[in-house]
């Protein structure tokens, strides 16, 4: 089963899946963008911001999910695969933009994955003063510094994401402790 863990940044997305790998020790864990050796270098690239154009970095981000999907989702789609994001956050940033046809989105997202999606998305969602709290509390990277009215609308493109590509959705909320998100997730596996 290949599920993926959803969020804006600072909702505890690393941190479940840190939990998910005690409860399934033979899961392949994984992650977008960064997983594959040029994905890596894709991640540095987006995260420093240095892209002007909203276009190129969009595409940035299709190059690393062909690769993770090619590499990673594909030869273990028989394992249980759990991945910090997926083509959901990919569409979702592409939605925020703007400067992409919701068709566009969805076709090239549909071509770098080769149709492959994640079988479930567990969104962990934070309330606005949850998220400018924990921000708050960190160095932030370039997309965090976009601010929390960014993010929140990230969050609720998350949301259309999923629907747009037609795949079950649980929404979890992110301010609860712990344990109690983990027990939520893995009781919806």
């Amino acid at each position: 089963m290949y599920i993926t863990i959803e969020g804006i940044d600072t909702a505890g997305k690393s941190t479940q899946i840190q939990k998910l790998q005690e409860n399934f020790p033979d899961a392949i864990i994984t992650k977008e963008p960064g997983a594959t050796a040029i994905g890596k270098e894709i991640r540095e690239m987006v995260l420093s911001a240095k892209a002007q154009s909203k276009k190129a970095e969009f595409l940035l981000f299709l190059a690393d999910r062909a690769e993770h999907i090619k590499e990673v989702i594909e030869p273990n789609l028989d394992k249980m695969v759990i991945s910090d994001r997926s083509v959901v956050s990919g569409v979702a940033y592409a939605l925020i933009q703007g400067e992409i046809s919701e068709t566009a989105i969805l076709h090239l997202n549909r071509f770098a994955t080769n149709g492959i999606y994640p079988q479930k998305v567990f969104l962990l969602k934070l309330t606005k003063e949850e998220l400018e709290f924990r921000l708050s509390q960190k160095k932030l990277d370039g997309i965090e510094l976009r601010g929390s009215e960014y993010l929140l609308g990230i969050q609720e493109a998350l949301i259309k994401a999923t629907e747009l590509l037609g795949l079950e959705l649980v929404t979890i909320d992110a301010t609860k402790n712990i344990e109690e998100i983990t027990k939520e997730i893995v009781e919806n596996i």
